[in-house]
């Protein structure tokens, strides 16, 4: 998608520059201040920054539990080539097109286009510092340095938070030039200043514990401003259902649906999903699809099947193999086996948020584009609920404003009523409504708030009543590997979590690696020792024993 935008802006420039006299020292083909297009620049953006989220998201997702980490340690499956992506997207890329388009915006009084440009690259530098702690920002972007040194990431964090104040001034300007195209909220910039008081929010949250004067006046100042996300301000990016080139279907149902198979979901998600509590959670045949309802009898299909769990799992009485007796298919934390014939009798992914099928225990095989809402999902960056879940934890350890069970039974009622407004948007409503009505579904939900509430009420210490919000959030974030691998180096909830299936998986990252494309191109750049350094908000005991 970024090539063809970039060819047509320099196709643009082409036609433009046949009609003028050039500088025969100047690249006619070269994009540059006067031929670019400020609306393609910030659509490369957008865009860009989606795969960015996308491949954070997924990395997340699978150091939390919420989909399958395969390999045997967290040092062969987080290398210094794993995140190669993270870094050329972010800076080759989305910080590289925003540095360009800002001075043209401001030139123009293009007010939307650099509110638009600047939440997003403050989003990136959140990203960024979140993933390897320091990292260059300040001397980043300079063309005539090639090895810019590294910034505290402390100090990203504040200038990302910055950017957000200058995105508000951006947003709510009264006088603008031009129409950009917003992929986000169509052009809705109440919803976009909602969003950046939501983002400042998440800052308050990650540095909590490095500041926590700084993060209770600054969560209370939004509270009291009330201008965050509500429901229907969901941030999020809808996909479509084309095939063609460039397609433009979630990246989670074109590895499922196109040929079968995809991702192993996690056993241990899916334990919490539906035998956890003692009753199914009602989103779960939202989240996945499960292709065949009876367990598998046959080792050959799944190896552990028949086998003894792992001596330290016995002794931290973890889930293991199956999540139950209905069907739900998937792997253990680190399972390293080989990949069987399996891929039309896994569990896959669902209606929400990938775009595939609601499961009413059809229990068909989905090898078919044609299914479900055939790819057109969402990747759900920030969402209504997240805001009462950051804000219950605020409450509870911050005193700020509020009460921390209304905030996290609001939290899960938004994350009920958005997984079911979205999925019954789709074609698979008529399904959905079939096999649970809107009153069913309701009173399903109730009764789960219900049995959280009483938990959280019945909590011995704020230890025990973080356990439940951090739970519910985990549960609520299906999709959004980034916020929960964050709270799980924040919090250290969900605690208890199912361990590597060997017994030596190693050490859990709190960063990652410095990427190789990174360091055979700075000489100012130093790897770290190992994963196990922790990002400058992360002041929690160092090692496993926190996250386990």
């Amino acid at each position: 998608m970024k090539r063809k935008i970039y060819s047509i802006m320099i196709a643009a420039s082409m036609v433009f520059a046949a009609s003028c006299d050039l500088d025969l020292q100047e690249d006619p083909n070269a994009v540059n201040a006067s031929t670019a297009n400020p609306d393609f620049l910030l659509n490369s953006i957008q865009l860009g920054y989606i795969g960015l989220f996308d491949a954070i998201a997924d990395d997340g997702m699978r150091l939390t539990r919420m989909i399958n980490q395969g390999s045997a340690q967290y040092e062969g499956a987080y290398t210094p080539t794993t995140t190669n992506g993270y870094w050329s997207n972010s800076y080759a890329g989305i910080l590289a097109d925003v540095d360009f388009l800002l001075p043209l915006a401001e030139e123009a009084n293009l007010q939307r286009h650099m509110g638009i440009a600047k939440t997003i690259q403050a989003m990136v530098l959140f990203h960024l510092v979140d993933s390897y702690g320091d990292v260059p920002f300040r001397e980043a972007l300079d063309p005539s340095n090639f090895f810019p040194n590294v910034d505290p990431g402390q100090q990203v964090y504040s200038d990302a938070l910055a950017l957000l104040n200058e995105a508000e001034g951006h947003f709510t300007a009264a006088e603008s030039s031009g129409s950009p195209n917003d992929y986000f909220y169509g052009g809705n910039y109440t919803k976009w200043v909602r969003l950046v008081n939501t983002m400042k929010l998440r800052y308050y949250i990650n540095t909590r514990l490095v500041n926590p004067s700084e993060s209770t006046s600054g969560i209370n100042a939004l509270i009291a401003a009330d201008n965050m996300l509500k429901a229907g301000d969901d941030f999020v990016f809808q996909f479509g259902t084309t095939s063609a080139d460039p397609d433009s279907r979630h990246p989670s149902f074109t590895g499922t649906y196109v040929s079968g198979g995809g991702d192993y979901q996690s056993t241990y998600y899916m334990w919490h999903l539906t035998e956890a509590k003692g009753f199914d959670d009602p989103r779960v045949r939202y989240y996945m699809y499960r292709q065949t309802t009876v367990n598998s009898t046959d080792p050959d299909e799944i190896e552990c099947i028949g086998t003894i769990p792992p001596s330290h799992y016995l002794v931290g009485n973890f889930i293991y193999c199956l999540p139950g007796e209905r069907g739900y298919w998937g792997r253990d934390h680190l399972n390293p086996d080989g990949i069987p014939p399996d891929g039309l009798r896994r569990t896959v992914w669902g209606v929400y948020p990938a775009g595939g099928r609601f499961d009413d225990d059809s229990a068909a095989p989905v090898n078919d584009i044609t299914l479900g809402a055939q790819g057109a999902g969402i990747q759900p960056v920030m969402l209504a609920s997240y805001v009462d879940f950051m804000l219950a934890e605020a409450a509870l350890f911050l005193g700020t404003s509020g009460d921390a069970a209304t905030y996290l039974e609001s939290g899960i009622q938004k994350s009920m009523d958005y997984v079911r407004s979205f999925s019954t948007s789709t074609p698979e409503a008529a399904t959905i409504q079939a096999f649970t009505a809107d009153d069913a579904y309701a009173q399903q939900v109730a009764n789960y708030i219900n049995y959280v509430s009483n938990e959280y009420s019945s909590a011995a210490s704020d230890t025990d009543r973080m356990r439940v919000i951090g739970r519910e959030y985990w549960l609520a974030l299906y999709g959004n590997g980034i916020e929960s691998f964050n709270m799980y180096r924040r919090t250290g909830q969900p605690d208890n979590m199912q361990p590597g299936l060997q017994a030596s998986f190693g050490d859990f990252p709190r960063s990652f690696f410095y990427p190789l494309n990174y360091l055979t191109t700075n000489n100012n750049a130093v790897q770290k020792a190992d994963q196990t350094v922790q990002v400058f908000w992360d002041t929690n005991p160092a090692g496993n024993a926190w996250v386990y």
